[in-house]
């Protein structure tokens, strides 16, 4: 058991000094990521339902 908490903490102690290492993106630039996965989400979005409802519609006609 003991080796296990002494595992466990040597793990978070390295986790700790890990992200001590990380360059943390600035508010502006996390503003900026945000908004260009929100955007690029929402487009992708769009452009499945108007392919799914093309599809949907050449198989409806097809089929009468």
């Amino acid at each position: 058991m003991a080796g296990v908490v002494k595992r466990t903490n040597d793990f978070l102690r390295d986790v700790v000094k890990e992200l001590k290492r990380v360059s943390w993106p600035s508010r502006k630039e996390l503003t900026r990521y945000t908004v260009v996965v929100v955007a690029t989400v929402v487009f992708i979005a769009l452009f499945f339902t108007v392919v799914d409802f093309g599809i949907s519609t050449l198989i409806r006609f097809i089929l009468g």
